[in-house]
């Protein structure tokens, strides 16, 4: 808890993602997710979460895209600025940047990092998330935070 998973493939939906932890135990999701039972999905989602990656569409949504939601949605989520490009699509529950977006953008690489990175400090922010115990300088992967940083909520 309090941490990174490493990258995963959704096999029912096809994506490619990874999700970062507040630590803390989430309310029981309730369910209904299409394609996925509710013991699944209630298995699933037992901590706060950020989830992000690449999805290539479907027919409900024929686009590829990158996308970044939070479990459980905290309250003014959907009402945070993001990366420009960006929209939270309200029938998907997530934020969105279309895949042409950061294929045609000047810089691609920094167009999707800022993607990553404004929809987690949107999910960790608004959640109230402990964010000194659970993050390391960026550029400094594996560094080990200082003992004097206060344990995760």
């Amino acid at each position: 808890m309090g941490k990174a998973s490493p990258i995963h493939f959704f096999w029912g939906s096809f994506d490619l993602a990874t999700t970062r932890f507040s630590g803390r135990p989430a309310p029981m999701h309730p369910g209904g997710v299409p394609g996925l039972p509710d013991a699944v999905v209630r298995e699933t989602y037992t901590h706060e979460e950020s989830s992000a990656g690449f999805w290539p569409g479907n027919e409900t949504f024929p686009h590829s895209a990158f996308y970044s939601y939070a479990y459980p949605e905290p309250p003014g989520y959907r009402a945070r600025t993001v990366t420009p490009g960006a929209y939270f699509d309200a029938s998907l529950g997530e934020f969105i940047l279309p895949y042409d977006a950061v294929r045609t953008a000047p810089d691609p690489e920094a167009l999707l990092l800022d993607f990553l990175s404004t929809t987690y400090e949107a999910a960790a922010d608004t959640g109230a998330w402990n964010r000194p115990a659970l993050e390391c300088p960026i550029g400094v992967p594996a560094r080990a935070r200082p003992l004097d940083t206060p344990p995760v909520d």
